[in-house]
């Protein structure tokens, strides 16, 4: 998923969408404890997108403060 895409979600969709890709990097990370992973930049592009997620979590945040007063 791209940045662009993330930015036109709602806070309720970038919600699930981080609730479902820290499930997903899980998986992902017991897989690799115990069978052979087929991708392992799978782990890397699951965490930058959580990164992702957060950070546009937190631009919201400040900028709804910052419109408040």
């Amino acid at each position: 998923m791209k940045l662009e895409e993330l930015r036109d979600m709602s806070d309720e969709q970038l919600a699930a969408t981080l609730k479902d890709t820290i499930e997903h990097l899980f998986r992902l990370r017991i897989q690799a404890q115990t069978e052979r992973l087929d991708a392992p930049s799978e782990l890397r592009r699951q965490r930058r997108m959580v990164a992702q997620i957060k950070t546009l979590q937190r631009e919201r945040e400040l900028a709804a403060a910052k419109a408040q007063g």
